[in-house]
């Protein structure tokens, strides 16, 4: 499926940038123009079910070949937040950009006696400004206004197409690129024993101190500082 885009910027260096389950390329509002002022020009896609792309049927796998269609080959950076980093870790070996950044990866995905599962993000679909505010308490207003607008559009099969996913160990073997794995502080994700083992197959790992799963939403200024090295 070809996938709706958003571009920043018209440097001769590529960044790609997907998204998590339940946001489009909104969520990147900051980071895409950042990233455009430090000489890049950044795509950032829609997933299918998300956003402006289509609908159908879903799955990691299917994404994955989603951005393989719809983005260049050989960028000098893919940043993949969550669900986009577990899309992915299942496309770098086609996209091969440069380096890769994987920030709070969904490669393990929680079950619902654990305060997670797909069945309770679908249920997020209709949630209000005020609940937003009470789980993202350091958004800014006008990512409270994004996510309500995300949701709005947003396909909730998506989540319940992970169900066979629940309790699957995703982490990759080893890096395709060299590879970032960037955390939340903790990370509902990734335990501090996974993150072990991510740095004992090549990965490198860095948590942004106090931070929630939406790092870039969450502190813009400790995400961008934690890729330092890797732009």
């Amino acid at each position: 499926m070809q996938l709706h885009t958003q571009t920043w910027g018209e440097g001769d260096r590529v960044a790609l940038l997907i998204h998590g389950l339940m946001a489009d390329h909104r969520t990147w509002r900051r980071v895409g123009p950042a990233l455009a002022d430090r000489g890049y020009r950044v795509i950032a896609v829609d997933l299918r079910g998300h956003g402006a792309s289509g609908r159908g049927e879903y799955g990691p796998a299917l994404y994955a070949d989603d951005v393989v269609e719809s983005l260049p080959v050989g960028a000098e950076l893919a940043i993949g937040h969550s669900l986009g980093g577990l899309t992915l870790s299942l496309a770098v070996d086609r996209l091969r950009p440069a380096r890769a950044v994987f920030s709070d990866p969904a490669w393990h995905l929680a079950a619902p006696a654990e305060g997670f599962g797909p069945e309770l993000f679908a249920q997020f679909k209709s949630a209000t400004r005020e609940q937003i505010r009470a789980m993202s308490p350091r958004w800014e207003e006008v990512d409270v206004d994004i996510e309500l607008a995300t949701l709005a559009v947003w396909d909730e099969q998506t989540a319940l197409s992970l169900a066979p996913l629940v309790g699957t160990d995703l982490m990759p073997a080893a890096p395709v690129v060299p590879s970032l794995v960037q955390l939340a502080d903790p990370s509902a994700l990734i335990s501090e024993e996974r993150a072990q083992v991510l740095e004992s197959r090549g990965f490198e790992v860095r948590s942004v101190p106090g931070a929630g799963h939406t790092i870039h939403r969450d502190d813009f200024d400790g995400f961008m500082a934690s890729l330092e090295g890797w732009l």
